[in-house]
């Protein structure tokens, strides 16, 4: 056991933006199983890069142990799989590669084939075999659940709970709750850790916030009624002083020896009250600072003109080399509402099928969740529907007529620029997707930056906020939460069981599914 040490931490990127840390100050024991949490953008990446001694910074962290960074750089994505596992574990054998693979689900052939053939959860399952190949270090690990089926959760999660010394980075409270003892969380004004998994946690995060909300409003009631009342003795004791000059009254002058006298005193119980607001003010500042504001999101839903938007019978879905020939369908042509193919013209086309004999509908008011393992098709059924860079398939596929869909993809690497451009780009009122993304949490700063300088999680909130803005009878979200901290994930909640709209969506967050799912179909 060793502690890591933290004091008086002080960084930021750039001189012309605000400090990331300033003057922090914490310890934390290399047995401990952190979960760290805090709002996108906050510093948690950076932190962890802190540590490895990637930024310079003014301050001290001192620790005695080795780190161990996931997810690992890999420089060269065409490189073989296997190749790059190689680099990150020269000395490791086959078989231990494959036990580590097949614990997580996943067939070793992946090995020979180049990384950027892996789909994303794929790569990450490969670069946490190598980091369960990993001995004698305390892990960074950051975000490991994105782009993870259930199964691989499951799986990461029982690792995770046996093992001692790591700092994880995760918005998913089950897989938190799985995994971790202590938390330490980056809030709006400090850094705190506490013992506990992240229920613990929230549920005394919550009680505190409460309190300190309810103190909040009885000083305000205090400070209004202190001035009202400061402002009351400071006019009597005027009052009382100016009949120091008054008349006689039966031939005798006022005393104004104890007039002074009751002004003074009534003067005296001002300057008292004032004291006490000065106080109840002071207090008052002090709290509040670590509460996270979560305001109501409103969503753009239009109503369909019918009950049914979408039908999949005996659907399956295929990719085929560019020399092929198979047929494929896109609803963008406004005559071509429905499309009828056969398997066995897949097949002759020699198409790698992801999906078969899928059917459902998708009627109004349906939330509806795609679960499977990565790989089985979800992403690749939600294109389908979508119609663009649309697959291969087989079955029959109907479009309702108009049909107004917005997606959220799983990608971020496409989004670049200037945030104006991106909505001038996407037609979209950028009064409202500004105010949108304030709701989730962006700050001043964040919106002077390039896109390409967001965490991933607000370039996720990027995307998201672009599809609560546009006008839509049916929302396409393929893993909308990955990346997105916890208080977003649970503002989105609170707006999808408001508005209840359609949808069809990917999402492997266990508390979201059971919240927000209407229907989950397992493929």
């Amino acid at each position: 056991m060793s502690m890591i040490n933290v004091s008086n931490l002080t960084f930021a990127y750039d001189s012309s933006y605000d400090n990331i840390f300033e003057n922090v100050s914490f310890q934390i024991d290399t047995d401990w199983k952190l979960g760290f949490i805090g709002r996108n953008g906050r510093g948690k990446t950076t932190f962890l890069n802190l540590l490895l001694g990637r930024y310079d910074y003014s301050g001290n962290i001192n620790a005695s142990v080795d780190f161990e960074y996931f997810p690992y750089s890999v420089d060269n994505p065409d490189t073989m799989t296997l190749s790059i596992v190689e680099d990150i574990l020269p000395d490791i054998e086959m078989w231990q590669i494959f036990r580590e693979l097949n614990l997580l689900d996943t067939d070793p052939e992946i090995l020979y084939r180049p990384f950027s053939t892996l789909s994303n959860g794929e790569r990450t399952k490969v670069l946490l075999a190598a980091l369960f190949l990993k001995e004698n270090a305390f892990l960074l690990i950051d975000e490991p659940t994105n782009h993870l089926d259930a199964s691989a959760r499951e799986r990461v999660a029982q690792y995770l709970s046996s093992k001692k010394g790591f700092i994880l980075v995760s918005h998913d409270r089950v897989f938190l709750d799985r995994c971790i003892d202590h938390v330490l969380s980056i809030n709006r004004a400090d850094i705190e850790v506490c013992k506990g998994n992240f229920s613990s946690w929230y549920t005394d995060k919550e009680a505190l916030d409460k309190m300190e909300l309810a103190r909040n409003e009885h000083l305000k009631q205090d400070i209004r009624r202190l001035e009202v009342s400061a402002r009351q003795s400071i006019r009597w004791s005027d009052k009382i002083e100016s009949t120091k000059t008054g008349t006689r009254v039966a031939g005798l002058r006022p005393d104004r020896g104890h007039i002074g006298h009751q002004a003074a005193k009534m003067m005296k119980r001002a300057k008292s009250i004032q004291s006490r607001q000065a106080q109840a003010i002071q207090e008052k500042e002090k709290l509040l600072k670590n509460v996270e504001t979560m305001d109501d999101l409103k969503l753009n839903q239009m109503k369909y003109h019918s009950h049914m938007l979408v039908s999949l019978k005996d659907i399956s879905v295929g990719y085929i080399s560019a020399s092929s020939t198979a047929q494929t369908f896109t609803h963008t042509d406004p005559l071509q509402k429905s499309s009828v193919l056969d398997m066995e013209n897949l097949e002759s086309n020699n198409i790698h099928t992801v999906c078969s004999n899928i059917s459902f509908e998708i009627h109004k008011g349906d939330r509806i969740c795609l679960s499977g393992k990565n790989g089985c098709g979800k992403s690749s059924l939600l294109k389908l529907i979508l119609g663009e860079n649309t697959p291969s398939y087989s079955g029959e596929l109907h479009i309702g007529s108009g049909l107004q869909i917005s997606y959220v993809s799983q990608e971020t690497s496409h989004l670049n620029g200037a945030l104006s451009d991106f909505a001038i780009q996407n037609g979209l009122d950028e009064t409202v997707f500004y105010s949108v993304l304030r709701k989730l949490g962006f700050e001043r700063v964040q919106f002077e930056k390039q896109i390409d300088e967001y965490s991933e999680g607000q370039k996720k909130k990027v995307l998201l906020a672009k599809s609560l803005c546009e006008p839509a009878h049916l929302f396409l979200w393929d893993e909308p939460l990955n990346f997105i901290d916890v208080f977003s994930r649970m503002q989105i909640e609170e707006l999808l069981l408001e508005y209840q709209p359609t949808m069809l969506f990917v999402e492997h967050d266990l508390a979201f599914q059971e919240k927000i799912a209407t229907k989950i179909i397992t493929i």
